[in-house]
């Protein structure tokens, strides 16, 4: 199937953006927004980008650094500059640097479909239709039942204000939903603020959530902003919450409650505007029992709770993955396509991933430059082949119930002896797997 294209529009002024948004909608695109070159820099890496609309005088970093950054890094995405200062030189130079059409404000609808079309190659863009089965989403690939209900949960909530929680074991993705989920709303042209709260310092992560005044502590030579100020207006992305101090906390709950917060060494407070998505890999109701989390804070986090399915869970999305990286990490070494044979592709789908996604595009990364054109079975780790009935056969001494002996083991020791697991991973019912056990 085709998926939607992605556009990314950049400008600074947030009606422009609306306008364009509405546009491209209608044209049947996925719209990205950002005010700034860097947040827009911010999308391209970390989202699959089919166009790129940008105006060209903003203040600070302007159209013309972007389209630069873009031949340099990211040339092979088409780029379309608009401005309401037409200047035949800037025209010039932004065309020599990549820029592919150069259309002037103000414009007609169908005058910016005629130049996307043009930039574009007149490719149609297709409309999804009721039912249709999406393979891709802002990034985030799968078209497996699960990953239905996923990207459906995201366009459900990317529009309201609700706190969201996002939880999924270490390695599933759960930063690129909630940049999925802020980057797709109405509000997608104000800042995005990922903070992990594992990697700072208890005694730090007070002062980065907040911001402190001249004074506050030994070391506060000066006044300085924290994240929540960062965000205004848009999202705050909290991940591995689970690792925040009861104190740390406590003020959390305050902020949501008040819609304030109060810097450190400061009287007084002020008013914030921004969107809270959290992400924890624990299992936050058993920290509530051992009294590590706050159970008040917990209900005020997971307003709404998006999962995301570990990739054992949606097997058959693996293939799809593994074109994916294959494909993209071959573009970014410039190297030739790399060939999986079938026999390793079923070894991988067999594989149960305790890493997930992550562990998954670690591995093609490194296949990818290490490999010549070809994987191949001995480039694979033992590990990896253990979990696949297509390598047992190769010891051609054991007879076939030996065989499925060994195979049925050693899923069961990568599931960690989870019986209900092992059997959905050797397509047969728990029944079946406990007699076989006898």
């Amino acid at each position: 199937m085709l998926n939607r294209l992605s556009v990314l529009l950049v400008d600074d002024s947030h009606d422009m953006l609306e306008l364009l948004r509405r546009n491209m909608t209608d044209m049947g695109f996925n719209a990205f927004a950002a005010s700034t070159v860097v947040d827009a820099i911010d999308v391209l890496e970390n989202t699959e980008i089919d166009l790129v609309v940008t105006d060209l005088n903003m203040p600070h970093i302007g159209g013309m650094q972007l389209v630069k950054y873009m031949s340099q890094h990211f040339s092979q995405i088409p780029v379309l500059v608009i401005t309401g200062f037409p200047d035949v030189r800037n025209a010039v130079e932004v065309m020599k640097l990549g820029a592919m059409e150069y259309l002037i404000k103000p414009f007609t609808h169908d005058e910016l479909q005629a130049s996307i079309e043009k930039v574009l190659g007149e490719i149609k863009v297709p409309q999804q239709k009721s039912g249709e089965i999406i393979e891709s989403f802002h990034g985030i690939i799968g078209r497996s039942e699960p990953m239905q209900k996923l990207y459906h949960a995201i366009d459900k909530t990317k529009n309201n204000r609700a706190t969201v929680l996002i939880t999924g074991e270490s390695g599933t993705g759960k930063e690129m939903v909630a940049r999925a989920i802020h980057y797709n709303s109405a509000f997608s042209a104000s800042p995005f603020v990922p903070v992990n709260c594992g990697a700072i310092p208890d005694q730090l992560l007070e002062s980065e959530l907040f911001g402190h005044m001249k004074g506050a502590f030994t070391g506060a030579t000066i006044s300085r902003a924290g994240f929540f100020q960062a965000a205004q207006g848009g999202t705050l992305f909290l991940d591995e919450i689970s690792n925040a101090s009861l104190t740390i906390q406590a003020k959390l709950l305050r902020v949501i409650q008040d819609k304030e917060i109060t810097m450190l060494g400061a009287t007084k407070s002020q008013k914030i505007d921004v969107r809270l998505i959290s992400a924890s890999n624990a299992m936050l109701d058993e920290q509530i029992k051992n009294g590590t989390f706050r159970e008040d804070l917990f209900y005020r986090l997971n307003v709404i709770t998006i999962h995301i399915p570990p990739l054992r869970d949606r097997k058959e999305d693996i293939p799809l993955l593994i074109d994916y990286f294959t494909n993209r990490y071959c573009k970014e070494y410039d190297k030739k396509p790399l060939k999986i044979s079938k026999q390793i592709r079923g070894i991988l789908t067999a594989y149960t991933w305790p890493g997930n996604v992550r562990e998954l595009e670690n591995f093609i990364n490194r296949m990818v430059l290490m490999s010549d054109m070809q994987m191949n079975v001995d480039d694979i780790p033992v590990h990896m082949k253990m979990s696949s009935p297509k390598v047992i056969k190769d010891d051609l001494t054991m007879t076939l119930a030996e065989a499925e002996k060994n195979y049925i083991i050693k899923v069961l020791e990568s599931c960690g002896n989870n019986k209900t697991k092992a059997a959905e991973i050797l397509g047969i019912d728990s029944k079946t797997l406990r007699e076989k056990l006898k």
